[in-house]
């Protein structure tokens, strides 16, 4: 059985390529809820998996995407969406049984793949007594925060 990988995906551009995107993934959610199968677009080759599993978006949200991957993030078929609709785009994703935390960022068709790394998720503790996170000297009811600054901490970086 797979571990999944939470992805938010925001797709950026005019925004009448935005909306066909949008029909792109509500497509992909009719198919996947019909055939119980993760589904990829029509012009992406079946080669290396990446499907999409579970779309879901929120009412009014255009161009902002949630779905699961299996094991880590579809990043490469994103890329060829937004190179097929040249747009740009923004993914978060995560899979933390695998310590997977991370953003690709497509932009002016540069790709910028940022990640925590084993040591990054070392900066910190779980302290099972209290059950909170320690980091820096404070304490944390979830790790979410922390990942959070971590991970910006190595974008601003770059």
């Amino acid at each position: 059985m797979a571990n999944w990988c939470s992805n938010t995906i925001v797709f950026e551009g005019n925004e009448g390529v935005i909306k066909q995107i949008q029909q792109l993934f509500q497509t992909m959610k009719k198919k996947e809820e019909q055939t119980e199968q993760g589904q990829l677009p029509d012009f992406v080759p079946n080669e290396n998996g990446g499907y999409f599993f579970n779309i879901y978006w929120n009412e009014g949200d255009t161009g902002v995407f949630q779905y699961e991957t299996k094991w880590s993030p579809n990043i490469e078929i994103v890329q060829k969406i937004a190179e097929y609709y040249q747009v740009n785009f923004v993914q978060d994703y995560e899979e933390m049984g695998n310590l997977v935390y991370g953003r690709a960022t497509f932009s002016d068709k540069v790709l910028t793949d940022i990640y925590l790394e084993e040591e990054d998720f070392e900066t910190y503790q779980f302290d099972e007594e209290t059950n909170t996170y320690h980091f820096e000297g404070e304490a944390y009811e979830s790790d979410c925060e922390i990942l959070e600054t971590l991970l910006e901490r190595k974008i601003t970086i770059l």
